[in-house]
């Protein structure tokens, strides 16, 4: 059979390396659930090396070439090939409320939106490993203090432990993509419940690091806080200078805050 091309409003390129693609299959630790969804399988370079392991392996794909390449390539998988998008598809009729990991090589044009969708089904995903653009990766994986530190990585490691395992150069894809790629794991934390309002968390973190190089006081003036509360000295931080535990104690706050409240319930 021929090969898939690799389409380029996809963002696809296929990985090569063999060796990769068994390092990447193993970041799994198989810890809490026994099935695993790969996004974007390709000609399934990474799948050969899920199928093997003691789990039930799903893969989703878009592209209608590589559906017809893997159901031929991998009978095993028969069944298992969800040709939807992954951004879209409601996984509920098939994992019910089953936990799974999540594994890729993800397309790097919708990187950034498979986290975010993964975050909204956390309850169900306990690991999550795979492939990035290098800076994305360590952007997930960033502590506070840094410049790349930001919202992914505080939404992130509010609910999972994350893990930047290794770099990948690019001369190992067809085609080359024009950045070095990095592999990371996230790993649900046990309590990842947050001790807040878990929606208005993410509205000060989002809202917190659209203007990063002001202080909270007036970046987050926009959530129209008491003058009493905004004297509190939290308010002198840049949002890179708090770390989770941190923006858990701010949204306590502003949960507590008379006037927030009030806007909130009117």
């Amino acid at each position: 059979m021929e090969k898939v091309k690799a389409k380029k409003h996809l963002g696809q390129h296929f990985l090569k390396d063999e060796s990769i693609a068994q390092a990447i299959a193993d970041t799994l630790t198989l810890k809490g659930y026994d099935t695993v969804l790969e996004i974007g399988p390709g000609m399934g370079v990474l799948t050969k090396y899920l199928l093997p392991k003691p789990i039930t392996t799903y893969v989703v794909e878009i592209d209608a070439e590589s559906v017809a390449y893997l159901q031929e390539k991998y009978p095993q998988l028969q069944g298992k090939i969800i040709d939807q998008d992954f951004l879209k598809y409601d996984f509920t009729p098939i994992f019910q409320d089953k936990p799974y990991a999540i594994i890729g090589n993800f397309p790097y044009n919708i990187s950034t939106q498979i986290v975010f969708r993964m975050l909204e089904n956390r309850k169900q995903i306990p690991e999550f490993s795979g492939m990035f653009q290098k800076e994305v990766a360590q952007r997930i994986c960033e502590k506070k203090g840094s410049k790349v530190y930001g919202i992914l990585s505080v939404l992130v490691q509010a609910f999972y432990h994350a893990e930047y395992l290794f770099t990948v150069n690019e001369d190992v894809f067809i085609p080359p993509p024009k950045v070095k790629s990095g592999v990371l794991r996230l790993t649900r934390k046990e309590n990842y419940t947050l001790p807040c309002n878990e929606k208005l968390f993410f509205t000060v973190v989002k809202t917190a690091f659209q203007q990063r190089r002001k202080t909270l006081r007036n970046s987050l003036k926009t959530l129209n806080l008491s003058d009493n509360l905004r004297e509190d000295s939290i308010f002198d931080l840049r949002p890179e200078q708090l770390d989770v535990n941190q923006f858990i104690g701010l949204t306590q706050k502003i949960a507590s805050d008379g006037i927030y409240t009030q806007q909130t319930t009117h």
